[in-house]
């Protein structure tokens, strides 16, 4: 529905230049990624940890841009870093005096609309803004450890699906080579990132949110390698040119 209602938008910028020739990409980005569930009820930028994205982007018209991805980073998390409005840590937190480690890999498809044509070398604009929505799978081996609480303890992979979203921002450098930039959340259909789900935060004195479900973020810069594919032209229009 983003997408759709900012379609308009985006129609007014390109509808003075209809490309004929279609762009692919290929891409590499290093960045942050960012946990937030039961241990980081917030996000929390201290969190973020060294990952690494490859992705390949492929336009189907002048502002859509799908684009297929993987990524993989760390994921770490500490009670101790949560504080309250006095600035000490609260209660839960302290109580329960959890922290989490692991690792993230992922898969993704999603969807991004660009507002400028910043593959157009006769336009002054070599830069766009986007947003993208998709779909995403994932595999996340993570360890929580709690000396206060140690029915907590656990060390276990999940694997689930994630929604996608975010803003962005590209840079044609050259005719072929650009920069990004782009900031994303993942919504998770799992409590179990960090594995005080549901069912175990009620059996041990609700120590988790069993109503709440975990999150993941992406954010950082990425170099992509533009390939170009000059369209031919429609053979009907060409016909009625040579006949007037």
């Amino acid at each position: 529905m983003l997408l759709i209602g900012l379609a308009p938008v985006g129609s007014i910028f390109f509808a003075a230049s209809a490309s004929a020739q279609n762009t692919t990409e290929i891409g590499l980005g290093i960045g942050g990624l960012s946990y937030k569930g039961e241990l980081s009820p917030k996000y929390q930028l201290r969190n973020n940890r060294p990952a690494l994205t490859a992705f390949f982007r492929k336009d189907i018209s002048p502002p859509v841009t799908l684009r297929a991805g993987i990524m993989g980073g760390m994921l770490r998390a500490d009670d101790r870093n949560v504080k309250g409005v006095n600035g000490n840590i609260t209660p839960l937190a302290a109580y329960r005096d959890a922290y989490l480690k692991g690792g993230l890999l992922e898969l993704s498809g999603t969807m991004e609309y660009n507002f400028f044509d910043y593959h157009d070398r006769t336009d002054k604009i070599h830069f766009t803004p986007y947003v993208f929505v998709g779909l995403a799978g994932f595999y996340a081996n993570t360890q929580t450890v709690s000396i206060a609480q140690p029915n907590l303890n656990a060390d276990e992979s999940v694997i689930s699906l994630a929604i996608p979203v975010g803003v962005g921002f590209k840079y044609a450098l050259s005719e072929h080579w650009n920069l990004g930039l782009e900031v994303g959340a993942r919504k998770t259909i799992t409590d179990n990132l960090d594995h005080i789900d549901g069912q175990r935060a009620r059996q041990n004195d609700l120590l988790g949110n069993p109503n709440d479900q975990d999150w993941y973020f992406y954010n950082g810069l990425s170099i992509s390698y533009t390939f170009y594919k000059i369209r031919c032209p429609d053979k009907s229009q060409e016909k009625g040119k040579k006949q007037d």
